[in-house]
This record gives C-alpha cells, structure tokens and sequence, in this order.
C-alpha cells in the first residue's frame, strides 16, 4: 500500500492520477487534511483517509498498514511548525512499519539549511536518522509560478516583462514531478538515492519569442525597472542573483523521457493557439 500526504493539493492529486496508472487504485491511500475536499479521489477508488500534519494520531491512523509513504512536503512556510509536522509524520511512518519514504523536498536542501532550505535540510537528515529507506526528491520552483498568469496579457499588449535580468530559470512542471514521484514510488531501485530535479532552463526573452510563434502575434521583452509585489518580487530577485540557473539531468532521466519544454508550455496554457 501506497500512502500520499497532502494528497488533495495541486501536486499530491497529480501524484495520485499517476499512482492509479501503475498500481491497482486500492493499493493508494490520500491522506488529506479534509477528506471531504478529497470525493474526487475516493471516485478514482482510492481510499481517502484524514491525515493532519497537525495532528499526529490522525497521521498514525493515515499510514495504518502502509509499505510507501510519499511525503509532500507541508505549505506552512514558517519554519518551526513546517519541521514539527514533518518529524511528526516521519514518526508516525517509523512507528507504524512504513517501510520505506520518499520526500519532496528542494534543491540545495543536502548541501545548506539556510534560507528556503530551513525545514527541508532538518526534515531530510531526519529521515536518515530514522533508519527508513529513503529518496529525496529535490524539486525546483514549480513553472507554473511564473507562467501561469500574464501569457494571455502578453500576448493582447504584444510586450512581455519581468525583472528576472534575462537569467535562466531551472523551474519543472508539476505534472512531471508527479509522474517521478510515482515512479520512484513503484520502483526499489530508487532507494538510497537522493534526485536533484530540474527543468529545461529557460528565460523570458525565449518566453516571448515563443508567445511570438505560438499566437501568431508579435511579443516583445522589456526588462521591468521596479521590483515586482509580494511573491513574484521575490522570485524575480532569486532569478536576477543566478540562484535557479542550476541544471541537472535527474528529471530527465527519471521521467525516460524530455521534460515538458517551454514551447510545449505555451500551447497548453493558450489553449493550443
């Protein structure tokens, strides 16, 4: 049996439409905060069961029986209680006879504890210490960040901008990751193993030719003077100082097959125009 924490966000639901083409639906377990936002999941014929990081004895009963457990990594952003909810979960896998986890964690995560990196660093030498057969999924910034909104905008101005200073970007795409995290899921030969996941790198001049190509309406790139609000300020300014120019081949190699290019990207996003 299979057991996926968060399963009901955007990254676990893909994880388990992935799982499902595997392995038989019974084999998945979602362990979801409100298993009442998870009567899509139960449809597929997968067990929905509540699992809290919040709250330990519902994580011990989530993971009752469980061979696998792929932990996704909690969206609180406060290190302290993203690290408690994650030793919680890694205890409740030891103590429940988990027999083996895979976690999604972030790239450098090995390497530092600083930063972003804060709970992921303390969360993967956890799970070393608990003596579990383990794989770090080390994943980059989600593509969907930064080219979900504003393509469309693009496109009816005929201008692209951001403040990114040209340098490429490492981000990947949910839905690959997903289909890694399902086949290291079903597959020992990923144990011990520790994968730094990237995308094909890419910058938002390339971004705007290919808005060019795909629409069929010229799209020029501006370099923004401003910083960027909340959020996308703060991933423009990780991109400008060269910190997701990082590339590997894991994704790549684990998906047997090229990533989703930008292109490729593009056409989905625009509805194929």
């Amino acid at each position: 049996m299979i057991v996926v924490t968060a399963a009901s966000g955007a990254l676990g639901r893909l994880v388990v439409a992935e799982l499902c083409k595997r392995v038989p639906a019974d084999r998945v377990v979602a362990a979801v905060r409100d298993p009442a936002r998870a009567t899509d999941l139960a449809r597929w014929g997968v067990e929905v069961r509540h699992g809290d990081y919040d709250d330990p004895a519902s994580l011990r009963s989530a993971l009752r029986g469980a061979e696998r457990l792929l932990l996704i990594s909690s969206p609180e952003l406060a290190p302290d209680r993203r690290i408690r909810q994650h030793l919680a979960t890694i205890e409740a896998a030891t103590g429940s006879g988990v027999r083996a986890i895979a976690y999604t964690s972030f790239l450098g995560a090995d390497r530092s504890g600083e930063g972003l990196n804060a709970a992921h660093h303390v969360t993967e030498r956890a799970i070393v210490d608990s003596g579990l057969p383990y794989t770090m999924l080390r994943h980059p910034f989600y593509s969907e960040a930064f080219l979900n909104a504003g393509l469309r905008a693009a496109v009816d101005t005929g201008e692209l901008t951001s403040g990114t200073g040209g340098r490429g970007l490492n981000t990947a795409f949910r839905s690959d990751l997903a289909e890694v995290a399902a086949n290291v899921l079903s597959d020992d030969a990923h144990l011990g193993r520790g994968y730094d996941l990237t995308g094909p790198s890419w910058t938002y001049p390339q971004l705007a030719e290919v808005l060019s190509e795909v629409s069929g309406k010229l799209v020029t790139y501006r370099e923004a003077t401003g910083e960027a609000p909340g959020a996308m300020g703060f991933l423009m300014g990780l991109a400008r100082s060269g910190a997701l120019v990082r590339q590997t081949g894991d994704l790549h190699r684990l998906l047997g097959r090229p990533p989703t290019t930008l292109r490729q990207a593009v056409v989905g996003l625009l509805g194929g125009e």
